[in-house]
């Protein structure tokens, strides 16, 4: 059976270990804070109530900070572990983690020091708490919670609010189901209106977490006595009262040891004609004995839950590791390894948006279905092709000698004209998709989890994914440009030939139409009035839009072949060729990660590692057997 000392012990350590974290409760943590989950005394009271000589009382020294008025101005963890005897007791401050102090003096002053750093030399509180272990042979092993004395009204130098900051402070430890309330109340003043009391009533309305010491017996009246209470008369608790002789005034001015004050205070109890019969339950030594006896029953209590926390926060810390990345190699081959599995996890992101397992790669159709079409049908073929321009365009192709059937070269030099309008859709589907693909990459690189740790890699994989775009984009504007061109090089004669033919049936089949033309030809019309140049506009626009048809699925294909299916096949190829030949020094650049990371990285694996050695020691212990 594990012995009182190794569980709470256990407990201490664990407690240090999760205060040279932070992790102490009360801040906005991560993951459920262990310490929440251990047990730990609050000692509670009114200002000069006798909290901190209780403090000193069971740690038999001299350390805490004295004075009139509000003296704890923050929460003073109180960390007490047993030691052998022999051995030089000394003291150690969360902050100051490498620091023994063997002066109790010089304890009480960084106490001061520290308090001072945070509120100042001034009256305000601050909920930060103070840090202190304390090893002794002539202790037991126990935290405590120092925590600033209830007040009602604030004095010069304190803020009106001061009185409802110190209870809020207060409440946030003693309301939680872990916290054992040791409630101070002095015996000279009545227990009815004693604010440790009724804040232990309103959060602990059972009983069960609280325990009443009563101090200043030897300061009250002659003839009167406090056994009404501490018999449980006057304030019932599920725990028996306590009484505490603290040192006199004249004691600590002529600084009479607390191994002294001890002594006197059990010799008070014994010879008292009130408390005599209760000595043997009365004094700060049974009170810290009655504490420890208590918490080992509560850590026993407690074990199955602790265990689970710390189980379930293992799973969260080793999750959110994983998460983060772990620590980078440092040979040239295990980075450069590291590198192309980022790469590779960043391109099968990049693939999973083009094929639509990701959101953005529709963009890219909607280019093709919406933006193309809609380009090609504002583009000026009504003015290109008007009677005037028409004319104009006829007759310069024709020159000094008039066409005597058809004007082929009008025909040519209209159809070229207006192929050219082409060029302007080609190149912006090429640019639209082109953007499409740049905020792809931007949108995969940020959901790369993996490489959220390389700032350096980011903008280095950016860089070389938008230079390989760049060398697409231009690929295909030259492929969609050719596609252009090519229609322009060659007219498809099949369309001319079949015009004639078309016009005799349409004449063939509209007799009036037929007779007017017959007319118009005998009464020997101009050849050059206006319906000849609207049937020629007619034709080169029929053409036209023959090859736009050609052009609205002939770009979209240029432009896939050329960008698209490009990007998703050799994207990084270009870059893996260059990283392959960087040095070790370059590719540690590369890796480089962000400060705030790496620091995020390295907390959660020191909790991690103090969770699995809270929870290796928990296992190992016998009472968990």
């Amino acid at each position: 059976m594990a012995t009182m000392e190794s569980l709470i012990g256990l407990v201490n350590r664990i407690q240090r270990a999760c205060t040279a974290l932070g992790d102490y409760g009360g801040g906005d943590q991560a993951f459920s804070s262990l310490w929440d989950a251990l047990p730990s005394v609050a000692v509670v009271g009114g200002q000069s109530s006798g909290k901190s000589s209780v403090l000193e009382s069971i740690v038999g020294r001299d350390f805490l900070p004295r004075g009139s008025g509000i003296v704890t101005r923050r929460p003073l963890v109180l960390q007490l572990q047993k030691i052998e005897k022999g051995q030089q007791e000394y003291a150690e401050f969360g902050h100051l983690p490498r620091k023994r102090f063997s002066d109790f003096a010089s304890v009480r002053k960084e106490i001061q020091d520290e308090t001072d750093r945070i509120t100042g030399k001034t009256k305000m509180i601050s909920p930060v708490p103070i840090h202190l272990s304390i090893y002794s042979s002539n202790v037991v092993n126990l935290t405590l919670i120092d925590l600033p004395g209830l007040t009602k009204v604030a004095v010069e130098g304190q803020p009106e609010s001061i009185v409802q900051d110190i209870e809020t402070m207060v409440r946030t430890y003693v309301e939680k189901p872990n916290c054992i309330i040791l409630a101070i109340s002095p015996a000279n003043q009545d227990i009815a209106t004693s604010d440790a009391i009724k804040l232990a009533r309103e959060v602990d309305p059972s009983g069960e977490r609280t325990f009443g010491v009563l101090t200043k017996l030897d300061l009250m009246d002659k003839g009167t006595n406090a056994l009404d209470v501490l018999e449980g008369r006057s304030y019932r608790l599920q725990h028996p009262w306590v009484g505490i002789v603290n040192r006199s005034q004249a004691d600590i001015n002529r600084n009479t040891d607390m191994i002294a004050a001890r002594r006197k205070e059990r010799e008070y109890f014994a010879t008292s004609p009130d408390y005599s019969h209760l000595s043997s339950k009365m004094g700060s030594e049974y009170l810290a004995k009655l504490l420890s006896q208590h918490l080992e029953a509560v850590i026993k209590a407690r074990i199955p839950s602790i265990t689970s926390l710390i189980n379930k926060s293992i799973d969260e810390l080793e999750s959110e590791l994983d998460h983060l990345g772990r620590p980078i190699a440092v040979d040239a081959g295990a980075q450069l390894y590291t590198i192309l599995e980022l790469c590779r996890a960043f391109d099968k992101i990049f693939k999973e948006h083009l094929n639509g397992g990701r959101p953005g790669g529709d963009r890219i159709y909607g280019v093709f279905d919406n933006q193309l079409p809609a380009a090609l049908k504002k583009l000026p073929f009504d003015r290109h092709l008007s009677v005037q321009n028409v004319r104009k365009i006829v007759s310069e192709a024709d020159g000094y000698q008039p066409h005597l059937i058809a004007p082929e070269q009008g025909y040519r030099r209209l159809i070229e004209g207006s192929l050219n309008y082409f060029r302007g859709p080609a190149e912006a589907s090429v640019d639209a998709v082109h953007f499409v693909l740049k905020e792809l990459v931007r949108k995969s690189i940020a959901e790369c989890q993996e490489l959220k740790r390389f700032p350096t890699l980011q903008s280095t994989i950016a860089g070389a994914a938008n230079e390989a775009l760049e060398r697409f984009r231009d690929e295909s504007k030259k492929t969609a440009t050719r596609l252009v061109e090519m229609e322009s090089s060659y007219l498809t004669v099949d369309f001319f030939r079949r015009l004639p033919q078309e016009m005799e049936k349409a004449a063939g089949s509209n007799p009036r139409e037929n007779q007017r033309e017959n007319s118009q030809a005998a009464s020997n019309v101009d050849r050059y009035a206006e319906m000849h140049f609207r049937r020629i506009a007619s034709n080169v626009s029929s053409y036209i839009q023959m090859v736009s048809e050609t052009m609205k699925n002939s770009i979209p294909k240029a432009v896939v072949f050329c960008q698209v299916k490009e990007a998703k096949q050799n994207l990084l190829n270009y870059f893996y060729v260059q990283i392959g030949k960087r040095e070790g020094k370059q590719l540690a650049d590369l890796l480089d990660e962000d400060p705030a990371l790496m620091e995020k990285r390295q907390q959660y694996a020191r909790r991690l590692e103090l969770y699995k050695k809270a929870r290796d020691e928990i296992d190992s212990a016998s009472w968990i057997r």
